[in-house]
């Protein structure tokens, strides 16, 4: 193997593990300061269905190309999470009965199977709207015009 592809393998690798532990402190059952609730049936279906799997490809390129641009990497990082929240919701309505009624995903039983259809839906739906919460974070750029656009 050679320099580059080492290489290659150890930003992908350690953006995926970054990726993996900021999903998992978004999706923690502690409340944020302007927070009512965190029901736990719901917050345990969106780590289900986001956390512990896949190759976290999508941050990976968003990591990569703000680096480009110099933007700092936990900003960054952020994007990408939200970015694939937006993605397991995708896969998480898509696996649902009315789409394409699959029964596993990642070798796992997809949340409908695992759940129920009402939390399938309503954890997609709380990841969508996870995504545009970290987007419009303070951390993501501060300049709020730049998070609107």
């Amino acid at each position: 193997m050679t320099t580059a592809t080492q290489d290659f393998a150890k930003r992908l690798d350690q953006t995926a593990e970054d990726t993996e532990a900021l999903l998992a402190r978004l999706l923690a059952d502690t409340l944020l300061a302007d927070e009512i609730a965190r029901p736990k049936r719901l917050m345990d279906a969106m780590r289900y269905s986001s956390l512990g799997g896949g190759k976290r490809l999508r941050p990976f390129l968003v990591v990569e190309s703000s680096a480009i641009f110099g933007v700092a990497r936990d900003a960054a990082l952020l994007a990408g999470s939200a970015l694939e929240c937006i993605h397991c919701y995708s896969l998480i309505h898509d696996d649902l009965p009315a789409m394409d009624n699959s029964d596993l995903r990642r070798g796992r039983p997809t949340l409908h199977k695992k759940t129920d259809d009402a939390t399938a839906i309503l954890a997609g739906d709380g990841l969508l709207t996870l995504a545009f919460d970290i987007v419009t974070r303070d951390e993501i750029h501060k300049d709020p015009t730049v998070r609107l656009l």
